[in-house]
């Protein structure tokens, strides 16, 4: 189990439109100029959006994984230990914080073509 911060970089090939903005000791993760993540290369850490009741119950579950980073509005953002979490249940992650970012039109094409 773990994921490396190159198998986590490659995972956002699959998503459409994602950019990465270098922001000093992180990268920015954003699809049309909108944040759903950020990378902690050095601490090989991901923070992800995602809804407060997500993110409640990750950090519940398992809090050697996950913990709390902030939340903002309707969303709860979490920090992810990368070395404790397998490739699919973090590709499923930032899956969900993309497409509570990206525009509905984009999310519905990228579904219907899965």
């Amino acid at each position: 189990m773990g994921v490396s911060v190159d198998e986590f970089l490659e995972m956002l090939d699959r998503l459409p439109e994602v950019k990465q903005t270098p922001g000093g000791d992180w990268i920015a993760l954003k699809v049309r100029g909108k944040g759903f993540g950020y990378l902690w290369e050095r601490t090989e850490t991901v923070g992800l959006k995602a809804t407060i009741e997500e993110q409640i119950a990750l950090v519940a579950e398992r809090p050697e994984v996950f913990e709390p980073q902030f939340t903002a509005g309707r969303f709860g953002w979490v920090v992810v230990r990368l070395a404790g979490i397998d490739a699919d249940e973090l590709f499923e992650l930032v899956t969900e914080a993309w497409c509570l970012t990206a525009p509905r039109q984009l999310v519905a094409a990228h579904e219907a073509g899965r």
